[in-house]
Order: C-alpha cells, then structure tokens, then sequence
C-alpha cells in the first residue's frame, strides 16, 4: 500500500475497533507502537505528526453488537449503493449513517466470513495532510500508517469478487505454492491502480489466520514492540521473518482479543 490519505476509490485511510477495558487496551497500544529511535505513532495513537489513523473506542451499550476486529474505513463510490450490492451477496448490515434527508453518509458491514469493514463516501482533498513524494522521506519524514491489510479466508476468489461489487476493487493474481501445488492468491487495487489490500487462502503460510481483515502498523522496533506485546498481556499468533533473518511482520491479539499485525517500518506485507 502507499500513498497513504489520497483520496481514491478503494482507498483506506482508517481504522478502528470498539473494545472492553478501554483504558488498558490503550495503555497496551501506547506502548507496543512507540518503539524505535523515531517512534512512527504517538502515545494518544495519532501518528507523529498528529493525523488520527487508528482509533480505539470504549464498548459501550450501542457498540456491543459490533465484532471485536480492527475495522478499516474503505472509501467507495457511493455508499448506498454499495450496502445494497453488500447485501445482495450475501453481506450484513451493522451500522448505517444517514442525514437529515436519509442519504447515506457511511456505513459498517460485515463480509460473508464474518469480516466487518467500514465504507465511507471518497474524501475531499482538502482536509488531507500531504506526504512528501518517497524519494524524499528520511527517518524523521516516516509517519504511522496503515502500512498493508489483508483478509485469510478459505473461498479466496469469491470474497475477492465480493469486494469488487461491493467496494470497486479490481482484482490482481499473486502466484503462489504450497506443497509442490501452485495457486493463486490476490491483491486489490484501487480505482487508479494503486494497490490496496490482499485476500488469501486459508493454506501454505497463511493457514491458521483469523478470517479478519488485519490492518499492518508499522513500527520502528519490531522486536522491542513484540516484547511490549507479550508483557502488557497479549499473544503472538504468527512471526514471519525476512531475508536478513530478523522478523518482518507478526500477527498479535492484543489483550481483549483483538487482532492485527505489526510490521517493521521499511517492509511491504503485500500478498
């Protein structure tokens, strides 16, 4: 993924999750975050230069309802007619925010393995921080991210086509193999060709994974971050390592049970 807060079809610029024991779940992502020299996200989890991109919301009476998963913001087309698509292939309606008139402004939906995500309408471009161009970045110029996210099911092909309908993703082959078999796994790109997000099957290197979709934060020490992980009361589901030998990503729950991955600041986990 990059270009991240550009404003595009299929673009994800947030997420979020509703958890019990507030307080303390933040308290463990203020600390498993801000590793490294020059931490990429702050203690009040806005990245450093203050754009909120992940946010952790008190379970309340109203929110009960909703799953226990990070939840990405996804922009669409228009959102009416991408619930009715949703709904359609058999996705579910939780939440549906309307105006005055009844005009749908944004909406949260599960897929049909359970997956919930937000789609919010394209955004205006002004209220974007802009990022300088990559060639430009330095250590002090990395902001926190949504850096990857990516969605493990067992009908990869058919949620891909979900998300197509639903969202306006188009849908790329990844070859891949496992156990002497090839098949293919797949990314989801934007309406102007960026890469989005991925889905994949339940085998090979991604079996055991939740049917979720995991966001990936980078961080500056992921190490020190897992560290972080295991003493404030979380899990390490799965480690990947890179090609120098250090880990390059891992899947963590973190306290109440919710999941996503954290990934060192200068890898891609695209599919």
């Amino acid at each position: 993924m990059s270009d991240p807060f550009v404003p595009r079809v299929g673009g994800v610029l947030s997420a979020d999750v509703a958890v019990p024991e507030h307080e303390r779940v933040v308290r463990f992502y203020s600390r498993v975050l801000t590793t490294g020299e020059n931490p990429l996200w702050r203690e009040d989890l806005m990245n450093n230069r203050g754009v909120p991109v992940i946010g952790l919301g008190a379970r309340s009476a109203e929110l009960d309802h909703l799953p226990l998963q990070w939840m990405p913001h996804i922009q669409v087309a228009d959102v009416a007619t991408s619930v009715e698509r949703a709904l359609d292939l058999a996705g579910s309606e939780l939440m549906h925010g309307r105006d005055h008139d009844g005009n749908s402004q944004w909406a949260v939906l599960l897929d049909p393995n359970g997956a919930a995500f937000g789609i919010i309408p394209v955004v205006s471009e002004e209220p974007i921080p802009r990022i300088e161009d990559a060639s430009s970045r330095d250590s002090g110029a990395r902001v926190g991210c949504i850096s990857w996210l990516d969605l493990t099911v067992s009908d990869a092909a058919a949620t891909c086509d979900f998300y197509r309908q639903v969202v306006g993703w188009s849908v790329q082959d990844v070859e891949m193999e496992d156990a002497g078999e090839r098949y293919a796994d797949y990314n989801l790109l934007c309406d102007d060709g960026n890469l989005a997000a991925g889905v994949c099957h339940a085998r090979g290197v991604n079996a055991g994974l939740p049917p979720i979709w995991l966001i990936y934060l980078p961080v500056g020490d992921l190490d020190e971050s897992l560290r972080r992980v295991r003493e404030g009361g979380g899990k390490i589901l799965k480690e990947s390592g890179g090609t120098d030998g250090e880990y390059a990503y891992a899947v963590v729950q973190d306290p109440v049970g919710a999941c996503l991955a954290l990934c060192r600041d200068n890898q891609s986990a695209a599919a």
